[in-house]
């Protein structure tokens, strides 16, 4: 009978270790699509300062940028809109917006 009930805790602490990692799991992968997002339009604003918005170096980070966001709504059906600072959930982000 000791053993039923040392079994049955452990599987119901188990359980509630588990469920209370899911969320914190689920949180640090929007944070992680949060920073990649913010990085690479950051450096995109670098690159267009540096070498002007027509430059071989703004494109890539163009498509850096248009790679993080494809990225997040992939994982998470959203993207990081870092001019609004706010998630979108609307495939809707222009290509462009930097130029």
């Amino acid at each position: 009978m000791i053993t039923v009930r040392k079994s049955l805790f452990s599987v119901v602490f188990a359980a509630a270790l588990l469920c209370a990692a899911v969320p914190r799991v689920q949180a640090e992968g929007i944070d992680q699509c949060e920073r990649r997002i913010a990085h690479a339009d950051r450096r995109l604003h670098e690159a267009i300062e540096r070498h002007g918005r027509r430059s071989a170096q703004a494109d890539h980070e163009r498509r850096e940028l248009h790679e993080a966001r494809e990225r997040c709504w992939r994982e998470r059906h959203r993207w990081w809109d870092e001019h609004e600072h706010r998630w979108r959930t609307e495939h809707d982000w222009d290509d462009h917006d930097h130029d």
